[in-house]
């Protein structure tokens, strides 16, 4: 028998105020359709309610990774302390600055109050809590110990975490420059080189051929300086928007990084130390490793990382080891292939493969540390050969007038 679809009813959060059982005054925020609802949950609860009170929708950021890592650490740390699940959520979320991340917590906690699981909870958010971090809460609360496994959560959330930072800040640092050296010599360009184009114009003389290239230059950026900035911010928009929409473009961008020569180690190394500590924070938590493998291959970052995790996950549900099965997607290091092959046979895979974990993590930051190292003197002398090249160009002429004169 078909039922009937229940209709969508406006929530507010409403703070309250009561007496608990033992008389002793409690406070609280709970998000609701109407103000008699509040009353009638918190009298099933055992409160006696003196006040509650509409609150005023607030405005807010977006949630980001970081204020997720952020919660789990604070979430962790209050019930190992002993503090009550929604007590908890009640503490984490009044005392967070982000309106947005505050009222998130308080629709989980109304999920909880309402007869949720905490995990069911989680994944009526899928946009801020992902199927791995969804799984190893239930994990934890199948096995009674869920402080534990949040504890976890928020360290493996924190080294990915920083992972992502160390990444984007080497990826960060040449591509400002290039953009800053692009308006800087477009500036030169447009306003700078037609002055000394117009003091060149009485000369009388031939110019040289590295003057006539830069004037040449310059004209086109004088003549059509809205179609370049325009084509420009177009055709960066574009490429945008392809590579989300399109899967085929997002294969051939992650297939291209891993090849470049010097960011594409960089990346193979940040996803390998990714995929290690995602697998060994599942396989940690009692998540059977078939079923572990299937929020890897996402958290790894990389599509061909992906890939490989599937045909492992197949060979392995058919009884292949996993070991056999990493060798056979070749995408892993010997090293690696070699160290979880002894944590398969003693045993301890989890502890392998954060080892592993550690060792790629350690190898990220000293390639960061690298690359900074060898991208300074390069884009210095990149820079410096491109405006110094302008400049000795344009005053080629006065030199050369200079020694006729003399």
């Amino acid at each position: 028998m078909a039922t009937a679809a229940k209709p969508n009813v406006k929530e507010d959060n409403f703070a309250w105020e009561g007496k608990d059982k033992s008389g002793k005054v409690v406070r609280g925020e709970m998000r609701s359709s109407s103000e008699s609802t509040v009353r009638s949950n918190l009298r099933r609860q055992g409160v006696l309610v003196t006040k509650v009170k509409k609150q005023k929708a607030k405005g807010g950021g977006s949630i980001t990774e970081k204020d997720i890592a952020l919660f789990t650490r604070q979430l962790a740390t209050m019930m190992k302390a002993g503090v009550p699940l929604l007590q908890s959520f009640d503490i984490v979320g009044k005392g967070n600055s982000n309106p947005a991340v505050a009222k998130l917590l308080l629709d989980i906690k109304t999920e909880v109050e309402t007869g949720s699981s905490l995990n069911q909870a989680f994944r009526k958010y899928p946009l801020y809590f992902d199927p791995l971090f969804c799984n190893l809460v239930q994990a934890g609360e199948q096995a009674g110990i869920l402080e534990s496994l949040l504890d976890r959560l928020a360290t493996y959330k924190e080294k990915i975490l920083g992972i992502k930072k160390k990444i984007k800040g080497a990826l960060f640092y040449p591509i400002s420059v290039l953009v800053v050296a692009f308006i800087v010599v477009a500036v030169i360009m447009i306003f700078v080189i037609p002055q000394f184009k117009s003091v060149f114009s009485g000369f009388g003389a031939e110019l040289p051929a590295p003057t006539l290239v830069v004037i040449a230059i310059s004209e086109i950026f004088v003549g059509y300086w809205w179609a370049i900035f325009g084509g420009l911010g177009a055709a960066i928009y574009g490429f945008m928007e392809l590579w989300k929409r399109s899967t085929a473009m997002q294969i051939f961008m992650d297939r291209l990084s891993l090849k470049l020569p010097v960011f594409g180690d960089l990346l193979v190394k940040s996803a390998i130390a990714r995929w290690t500590r995602t697998l060994s924070t599942m396989f940690a938590a009692g998540v059977p490793l078939v079923e572990a493998l299937d929020s890897v291959g996402g958290a790894a970052g990389n599509y061909i990382y992906k890939t490989a995790t599937k045909q492992i996950q197949g060979e392995v549900s058919t009884g292949n080891s996993l070991t056999m099965a990493m060798q056979n997607s070749n995408v892993f290091p010997s090293m690696v292939l070699q160290m979880v092959a002894i944590g398969e046979e003693s045993g301890q895979l989890d502890s392998m493969l954060s080892k592993v974990a550690d060792f790629f993590e350690e190898e990220v930051d000293n390639a960061v540390d690298a690359l900074s190292s060898l991208m300074e003197p390069m884009i210095m002398v990149v820079l410096g050969g491109l405006i110094g090249g302008i400049i000795i160009a344009m005053y080629l002429p006065i030199f050369k007038l200079g020694s006729v004169v003399g």
